[in-house]
C-alpha cells in the first residue's frame, strides 16, 4: 500500500500524557495522580454547565443542531458579531485543518514563530505545504514582515498568546503584521489563551471586532482553556462571510456532539465562572513565579494559564519530567521542540505545593 509522499515529513503530534497511563505503568492511585500537562481548567467546567450535561445525558442519541444557531447567537452576543460570520469547530484545531485544506496546495508555504503550536506544521504538511519559521519563539515585528517578504507565505499563523511558550504579543504588532500583509495571505491569529491575556494587560487583548475588517483575517478562540471543557471539544472562528463560507465548505456535518453544543452553549450564560477561574489562576502563577527564583530556574513571562521553566546546561527537561512522572505529577516536556525546558500547567493550591515538593527534590 502506498501512502501520500507528504506523510513522509509529519510527526505524529504528541499530546499531553493522561492520568490512565500513570496509574497503567506506575501503579500509581489515580486519585493521587496531578496532571499539570494538558492547560487544562483546575476547577473544571462550570456547575451550570455540568448540570445542563447531565440534564440532557438522555439526547445523546440524537444528532445536534447541525446549523448550531444557538451557540453562535451566544457567540455573536458575547463578541457583537454576525451569526454568518462564525464557524464552530471540534476543538480550534478542527478549524485549523479547515484553513489549511481550504488554502494550500503543494509548494504552498505558511509562515511561523520558530516555536508555537504543533497543528499548524502537521495540518500545512497534509498538503505537501512548505514550513517557514521565523528565528525567534517570539512574534517578532520585523521577524515576521521580513519572512513574509521573501516567501510570500499563504498563512501567517499568529499564535497569541504562544503555546507552548506563554508570551503573547500586544494587539499593536499584530495589527503592524497584518497591515503589512496583502490579501492573497490569510493571516491567522489564534486566540485559545485570549481570556489570560485580556486579564492581565489590557495591550495584548486581541477581540474580533479588532480584526474583522480585514478580508483576509480569521480569529480562532476555543471553549477549552478558560471555560473548562477540554473534553467536549468545542471551539469557533469569526471572519467576514466570505471567509467563513469557503471554509463551511470544509465541515463535515454534525461535526460536534449534541451535548457539546449544550455545554458550549451554557458556558457562554456563566461568565463568572470564567472570571473565578482567572483569579484563581491569577494567584497561583505568581508562585510558579517566585518558586522558579527560589530553586534558580528562568521562566518566560506568561499570558496564558500555565508557565514555561527553562533549564540551563546543568539540568535536562527530559530527565526531570521523567523523575516527576515516576511520582505521579505529569508535566510538559519540551524537548521535542528543541527547548531545554518544560510547560506546567497552573493548578489547584494542593496541586501545586506537590509539585513544588517534588521538584524542589529534583532540580535543587
Amino acid at each position: 500500500m502506498k501512502f501520500n509522499d507528504s506523510l513522509k515529513e509529519i510527526k505524529i503530534y504528541e499530546a499531553g500524557k493522561p492520568i490512565e497511563l500513570v496509574v497503567r505503568e506506575f501503579g500509581i492511585d489515580a486519585k493521587d495522580v496531578v496532571k499539570l500537562a494538558s492547560n487544562e481548567n483546575p476547577k473544571g467546567c462550570s456547575p451550570k454547565v455540568a448540570k445542563a450535561i447531565a440534564d440532557n445525558a438522555h439526547r445523546a442519541y440524537l444528532y445536534p443542531d447541525d446549523s448550531m444557531f444557538e451557540l453562535k447567537d451566544a457567540l455573536s452576543s458575547k463578541f457583537s458579531e454576525k451569526n454568518e460570520n462564525i464557524i464552530i469547530g471540534a476543538g480550534s484545531d478542527q478549524v485549523l485543518e479547515f484553513i489549511s485544506r481550504a488554502l494550500l496546495n503543494p509548494n504552498d508555504s505558511v509562515l511561523m514563530s520558530k516555536v508555537t503550536f504543533a497543528m499548524y506544521e502537521i495540518y500545512a504538511k497534509q498538503m505537501g505545504a512548505k514550513i517557514v519559521r521565523t528565528p525567534s519563539y517570539q512574534h517578532i515585528v520585523e521577524e515576521f514582515i521580513e519572512a513574509y517578504r521573501r516567501d510570500r507565505p499563504k498563512i501567517i499563523y499568529l499564535c497569541t498568546p504562544n503555546n507552548p511558550t506563554g508570551d503573547a504579543t500586544s494587539k499593536e504588532d499584530v495589527l503592524k503584521i497584518i497591515d503589512a500583509v496583502e490579501e492573497e495571505t490569510l493571516v491567522v491569529v489564534d486566540g485559545a489563551y485570549m481570556e489570560y491575556a485580556s486579564a492581565k494587560d489590557k495591550r495584548y487583548a486581541i477581540e474580533p471586532n479588532d480584526l474583522i475588517e480585514f478580508p483576509n483575517v480569521i480569529y480562532l478562540g476555543t471553549f477549552s482553556k478558560a471555560y473548562g471543557l477540554g473534553g467536549m471539544r468545542v471551539g469557533y472562528g469569526i471572519a467576514n462571510r466570505t471567509l467563513i463560507g469557503q471554509l463551511y465548505k470544509m465541515r463535515p456535518p454534525f461535526n460536534i456532539t449534541t451535548l457539546s453544543l449544550i455545554a458550549g452553549i451554557e458556558a457562554c450564560k456563566d461568565e463568572e465562572f470564567v472570571t473565578e477561574s482567572i483569579a484563581l489562576h491569577r494567584q497561583e502563577i505568581k508562585r510558579y513565579e517566585e518558586f522558579a527564583k527560589e530553586i534558580g530556574v528562568e521562566y518566560i513571562d506568561s499570558y496564558t494559564n500555565f508557565i514555561t521553566y527553562l533549564f540551563n546546561n546543568n539540568m535536562d527537561s527530559t530527565d526531570i519530567s521523567d523523575k516527576l512522572l515516576k511520582e505521579g505529577v505529569i508535566i510538559r516536556n519540551l524537548a521535542s521542540y528543541g527547548m531545554n525546558a518544560v510547560r506546567i500547567t497552573i493548578g489547584t493550591k494542593e496541586q501545586n505545593d506537590k509539585l513544588f515538593s517534588i521538584l524542589r527534590r529534583v532540580v535543587v
